[in-house]
């Protein structure tokens, strides 16, 4: 019996008395803790730009209707044409142009030889400028978010919230879930900071501003960014 095994076996009898259907919010917790570290009143939006600027990744505001336009903009001054667009990311949002999109399923190879991804979100958390993927519509498998060494992420203002618990109340656990934070960094060689190393060298946060309403998933293209 490796490690692996003997950790979910005693998982598994801690669990023996439980029954089937319960689940963790069935089971009454103190939780005194505080929820938000945002200050009452304050700008989300603003908080969480700043806050991914700081993981120095690129932000910029815009609303539907500039959409297309500001992820065309984006592509440009990154020279990249060739980009893996997951399923259920709104046709109607993708720029016309010299733009190649490429759709799932991308093995690997197929992610690695492209320019990059473009993406929606799930989730933005303000306090520390992290955005959440959970393979839904328009965010593709977790590789689709990883391999490709440039990442440009669209979320709308209204999917952000203040801190991590609030963030997790929005998310299903049970799906593989990515916390981004910045582009991929590590510093443990020498101290020195490395990008590129566990994921893309290079982030483009795209944040929608309210405006007129996204159609719904199936009128005109797909899910709502």
């Amino acid at each position: 019996m490796d490690s692996r095994d003997a950790v979910l076996r005693r998982i598994r009898a801690a669990l023996a008395d439980v029954p089937a259907d319960e689940g963790p919010e069935d089971v009454p917790v103190p939780r005194a803790y505080r929820r938000g570290h945002a200050a009452p009143g304050q700008d989300l939006t603003r908080l969480f730009a700043e806050r991914v600027r700081d993981y120095l990744a690129t932000v910029t505001r815009t609303d539907r209707t500039g959409l297309p336009g500001a992820i065309a903009a984006a592509l440009t001054a990154r020279r990249a044409t060739r980009l893996a667009v997951p399923d259920g990311f709104p046709a109607g949002f993708l720029p016309s142009g010299a733009f190649e999109w490429h759709r799932e399923p991308l093995g690997v190879a197929a992610l690695d030889a492209l320019d990059g991804v473009v993406t929606l979100a799930a989730v933005g958390i303000a306090v520390t400028g992290t955005i959440v993927l959970d393979t839904g519509p328009g965010q593709g498998g977790r590789a689709l978010s990883l391999v490709p060494d440039y990442h440009l992420c669209v979320i709308r203002a209204e999917q952000i919230v203040d801190d991590v618990p609030e963030a997790l109340a929005r998310l299903d656990p049970r799906l593989p879930l990515t916390f981004v934070s910045g582009p991929s960094a590590t510093s443990d060689i020498e101290l020195t900071r490395v990008e590129g190393v566990h994921g893309p060298r290079t982030l483009d946060v795209l944040l929608v501003d309210p405006g007129e309403p996204v159609p719904p998933a199936g009128a005109g293209g797909t899910a709502e960014p």
